[in-house]
């Protein structure tokens, strides 16, 4: 069985830089009819607030990736326990006593030696009785992992064969000195008693996973399969981490993205396959293949995003915003006709609202200085509604006939004072459906 997890910390939104772990590792398990994992990294109570928690679900839940369990990091705090208890009985788990200035000072001591800036393991060194002056001076110390100074190797689903020699990595720091157990250790754990089999995580992880096998194999688990996709940059390449804020889910939600636009987009990004928009979470998993991806900088251009919604837009059939519609007040006997004429000329479905105004009457009219007199006379040979598909037809070769004007010059101002807009659906189309002359 393929089980596989996606373990925000409820500290934040869901970004679209984090959506990618989230979303590979949802479409490996329902490719595989396995079980997807929703687990809360909340092993901080400062920062872990119940608000994201609830956010993440939305957002997941908006792009239809459901999961198959819900689990708590806070809830798992004696495993993490039995399982530091165990690693210290191995001696594989010891105290350390530095505070943040010391450890940068023997970085910065190390570098200026051109040595890499790796933990001297100082503490092992510490009799018992200078471990417990240390804990009588600066309270309980932060616990390591004693890690094995040999090359760690595995063949990573994305980058192919990696090899690290641990000697070059510090031992990892697995608790806190106020007793907090860290990412390191808590998704180990998991990860072994959960049977996970599959993570795909961000490239700034592969020296985590050098040292998470490690502390697997001293827990006497089986490793999954790791996969590291590449990072994302602006389209410019400029470092997009600066700008996650700015693009999370709930944001582009906000902003009338559609979901698949955003599945779409993600699920090819970085591979080798084109971008391709899709109609179905079924097309998206039965397409995905995370060998295609690639280990270079990935460019993400959110203003992709707006040409793919305009085409799921445009593809939309009126069951699926019949509601949106008739809460805009739009009668159901003219919304199904209203959504054919507009569904391709609006960005998002929110766009339709405006259109509605349009119809309606509401609109404010666009006439240029040295069109008025023209639109004037034009209007005054509109008669009331209702309008039928000859409508427009009949009044522009009226206009024509009167003024002389043709081609752009007659069209144009003629359309911006029945829509106030330049571009949209057939003039021919939107005629009938218009509740009101324009009042110029």
């Amino acid at each position: 069985m393929t089980v596989t997890r996606f373990a925000p910390s409820p500290t934040g939104y869901i970004h679209i830089g984090n959506l990618r772990a989230a979303l590979f590792n949802w479409l490996i398990a329902r490719k595989a009819g396995g079980t997807f994992i929703l687990r809360f990294d909340d092993t901080d109570p400062e920062r872990s607030k119940q608000e994201y928690v609830d956010a993440i679900r939305e957002d997941l839940e908006w792009l239809g990736l459901t999961w198959d369990r819900e689990e708590r990091q806070s809830l798992r705090l004696d495993r993490y326990d039995a399982a530091a208890d165990r690693l210290r009985a191995d001696g594989r788990l010891y105290e350390a006593f530095e505070t943040p200035t010391e450890l940068d000072l023997k970085r910065k001591k190390q570098l200026n030696m051109g040595k890499p800036p790796v933990y001297d393991r100082a503490a092992l060194a510490l009799s018992d009785a200078d471990r417990a002056r240390l804990r009588e001076e600066r309270g309980a110390g932060h616990w390591r992992f004693k890690l094995d100074q040999e090359r760690i190797e595995w063949q990573d689903g994305i980058l192919g064969p990696i090899s690290i020699d641990a000697a070059s990595v510090s031992d990892p720091v697995l608790i806190r000195g106020d007793g907090q157990y860290l990412y390191t250790l808590a998704s180990v754990v998991d990860d072994v008693e959960m049977g996970v089999t599959d993570i795909v995580r961000g490239a700034d992880h592969v020296t985590n996973t050098a040292t998470q096998l490690q502390i697997i194999a001293a827990l006497g688990g089986s490793a999954p399969r790791f996969a590291h996709h590449s990072l994302l940059t602006g389209p410019q390449g400029e470092a997009l981490s600066k700008r996650l804020g700015t693009l999370s889910l709930r944001d582009l939600r906000d902003q009338g993205i559609e979901p698949m636009a955003v599945l779409s987009l993600m699920a090819r990004l970085g591979s080798s396959d084109p971008v391709e928009l899709r109609t179905s979470l079924a097309e998206i998993v039965e397409g995905f293949d995370v060998s295609r991806f690639g280990a270079a900088p990935t460019k993400f251009d959110e203003a992709d995003l707006g040409p793919l919604t305009a085409r799921v837009v445009g593809a939309t059939p009126y069951d699926a915003v019949a509601g949106e519609l008739r809460a805009l007040g739009l009668p159901d006997a003219l919304a199904p006709r209203f959504w054919e004429v507009v569904r391709e000329n609006i960005g998002t479905r929110g766009a339709a609202a405006e259109w509605w105004q349009v119809i309606r009457g509401e609109a404010a009219p666009v006439v240029a200085d040295e069109d008025r007199d023209f639109v004037i006379d034009a209007l005054a040979l509109l008669p009331e509604p209702p309008y039928g598909p000859e409508s427009w037809g009949n009044w522009t070769r009226a206009v024509k006939e009167k003024t002389g004007r043709k081609g752009k010059g007659l069209f144009m101002p003629l359309r911006l004072a029945l829509t106030g807009r330049a571009k949209g659906p057939e003039m021919a189309d939107v005629m009938p459906l218009l509740q009101a002359r324009p009042k110029v």
